[in-house]
């Protein structure tokens, strides 16, 4: 009887260790993909005296890698659908390290950008699949905890970026901060190619929506630049670029509805659960874009502080995300998914709330309290909405749906970049017009940190709301999805 007790806790130690190694390769992806965000933007003011360029000619640097991601995404995600997730996987794991080398190398500016717009390609293919991947390598009772890992290993990665992109430009030069990437990509490579799961080979058949992927891809485009274009200055050309977006929407739902295999399944955005966690991922990264764009104003020009104090005092807000990524993926299996996504969205409302308090004569306090509140809903939202959606996906649409999920959350940064930084500009504006004072001051700043922050507490309220509608619409929570 005690041999047998053995023979059977044997494999599944075995399998928890498998898992183990699969979570440590995706983990390894989403840093991968989150550093490659965050830390060629320290590198703008070197690019720019190296290759004696404009603003305007470095910062395509930084676009062409998130305009890659944004475009591509949803198809990377279809692609493994079709063809199979690990090999996706393992190609743009090789592709991101590859890319990144001749990023390292690249003569001029504008081979860079070229290099930069395929290492966004490996980076889509990471980010879309290291989600799917998910329900392959864990119970549905620690898709959670497994969900929370990733969210902090991408907190670290957007967090770690500046201050190691920093050294290494001091250090060794620009060239550095692309071919670091090389060795953690040999490394995620290789411990994928041991862990990963094969799967099924492939979950559907048919031809590739090569249309589709085309329409998606211009219309995702042409949003992502009208919002980015300009530098805060909305004029005739983000006009334009808004109608492209509309026209390629109305493009692409035609031919969704027309071909046998669509990239997207437009019918499956019927199930409200899948519509509002798009829709609330979207207001959730909008908001937590006002912290990023307005954050450094004012406790520079609001609470006064130096360059260095300003560092550290911002880096509040990912440190808490991070550990709050952990936690809040075991209160999400145990809790339930969807009472955990409510608790997040209250208490980023919370935050946000007392955020546009700006009360200026608490000093620190007055952003560092509000911001941990704020991003630690933040982290319960996403961990919980995350593991909400994946939980109840079918494994042939996981690449997809891993897919629309981050996409929902880059449009949203990339909106909320624009959208709160416009806010900011006009309200601080008004209130230097009130003073008769043309620099951003104390007050006009917190003018500005006040008005911003309310409207992302409308927004946060309204992604509340409609947490709160699915759920009574929809009645009792879904298998998997509660």
């Amino acid at each position: 009887m005690a041999v047998a007790k053995q023979n059977r806790e044997r494999p599944i130690s075995t399998s928890q260790k498998s898992a183990g190694r699969a979570l440590a390769s995706l983990s390894l992806a989403t840093l991968l993909s989150s550093l490659g965000t965050s830390i060629a933007s320290v590198g703008l003011p070197s690019l720019m005296q190296v290759f004696g360029a404009p603003f305007q000619a470095v910062q395509w640097v930084v676009l062409a890698y998130l305009l890659a991601i944004t475009t591509l995404i949803v198809s990377a995600g279809r692609l493994a659908d079709m063809f199979g997730r690990r090999p996706l996987l393992l190609g743009g794991i090789a592709l991101f390290t590859s890319a990144s080398v001749l990023c390292g190398l690249a003569p001029t500016l504008w081979l860079l950008i070229a290099a930069r717009a395929v290492q966004g390609l490996g980076a889509a293919l990471m980010m879309a699949l290291t989600l799917a991947f998910v329900a392959e390598t864990v119970s549905r009772e620690r898709t959670g905890s497994a969900m929370g890992l990733l969210g902090a290993m991408s907190a670290i990665g957007t967090t770690l970026g500046p201050s190691l992109g920093g050294l290494l430009i001091a250090g060794l030069g620009w060239r550095a901060i692309f071919l670091v990437n090389v060795p953690l990509g040999l490394l995620t490579f290789a411990l994928a190619w041991r862990a990963l799961p094969a799967g099924n080979k492939a979950a559907q058949q048919g031809k590739f929506d090569a249309t589709g992927t085309v329409l998606l891809g211009l219309t995702l485009a042409a949003y992502a630049m009208a919002m980015t274009l300009g530098r805060g200055n909305f004029g005739v050309l983000n006009v334009g670029l808004l109608a492209v977006t509309a026209l390629g929407i109305v493009l692409f739902a035609v031919a969704q509805r027309s071909v046998k295999n669509p990239l997207v399944q437009l019918a499956g955005f019927r199930d409200l659960r899948l519509s509002a966690s798009l829709a609330m991922g979207f207001i959730v990264a909008t908001v937590m874009m006002a912290t990023l764009v307005v954050g450094p104003f004012y406790l520079s020009r609001g609470l006064g502080l130096d360059a260095a104090t300003v560092g550290v005092v911002l880096s509040t807000g990912p440190l808490v995300s991070t550990l709050s990524a952990l936690l809040a993926g075991r209160l999400s299996d145990r809790l339930g998914a969807h009472r955990m996504m409510v608790a997040g969205l209250i208490s980023l409302a919370t935050g946000t709330a007392l955020l546009s308090l700006a009360m200026t004569t608490l000093g620190i306090a007055s952003y560092v309290g509000p911001i941990t509140v704020t991003c630690f809903g933040y982290a319960l939202f996403q961990t919980s909405n995350n593991a909400a959606v994946m939980s109840g996906v079918g494994a042939g649409e996981r690449g997809v749906i891993s897919g629309l999920l981050n996409l929902s959350r880059n449009l949203g940064l990339i909106t909320g970049a624009s959208l709160m930084g416009a806010i900011f500009a006009v309200a601080s504006a008004g209130a230097r017009q009130g003073t008769g004072q043309d620099v951003v001051n104390s007050a006009s700043a917190a003018r500005g940190m006040q008005v911003t922050f309310e409207t992302a507490t409308a927004l946060a309220l309204a992604a509340l709301l409609l947490a709160l509608l699915s759920l009574r619409i929809s009645g009792r929570p879904q298998p998997g999805i509660a």
